[in-house]
């Protein structure tokens, strides 16, 4: 079966918001480059997505005028297949990104980046609705900690368990690096 990685947003902009921290940032950093180098070893195209949204100004980090709509300076350099910007959650809405998946082959996704909750859960639905098979690589998302409407905090290892939990054998596969990059060959 065809595979690809998608690696969404895992972009400097976020180290320009309030809520960024570097707690769980090794730990995502070093399986997001194990993904990488494994897809980059096996062949398997990498597909780079980032998320451009609100005003083209400089002082707005997720527009590409400020600068920081690029890769995270610790990921590691890579060559990816294609690159798509998008101003939605799902990579799939309005990027074409589901046109080039066709195009060339692809049956199976492996999803990845920034932020677990958000932008990948929901390509990760979007993907599955659509009929690709999904391999949801947990360990290679990041998110942070957020409040609840009640004001309590909703720990970041809380949002990933309640991601794997929804997505797990509805949408997805919930799987480590080294399980996607098996499945990937």
């Amino acid at each position: 079966m065809k595979t690809c990685l998608i690696l969404i947003d895992a972009q400097e902009s976020f180290r320009q918001r309030p809520y960024f921290t570097n707690t769980d940032l090794p730990a995502y950093i070093a399986a997001q480059n194990a993904l990488i180098d494994g897809c980059v070893a096996a062949g398997v195209p990498i597909v780079q997505v980032f998320h451009v949204d609100g005003p083209a100004t400089t002082d707005n980090p997720f527009s590409r005028e400020s600068g920081h709509v690029k890769p995270l300076a610790e990921l590691r350099t890579y060559p990816p297949s294609v690159t798509f910007f998008k101003h939605r959650h799902s990579a799939l809405v309005g990027t074409g990104l589901d046109v080039w998946l066709t195009q060339n082959g692809l049956q199976k996704l492996i999803i990845s980046g920034i932020r677990t909750e958000q932008c990948c859960e929901t390509t990760t639905r979007h993907a599955s609705d659509l009929g690709w098979q999904v391999d949801y690589c947990l360990e290679a998302t990041l998110t942070w900690d957020m409040r609840q409407p009640d004001g309590s905090l909703l720990s970041a290892a809380d949002i990933m368990a309640r991601t794997a939990t929804v997505l797990q054998d509805r949408f997805a596969r919930i799987c480590s690096v080294a399980q996607a990059l098996d499945a990937a060959h």
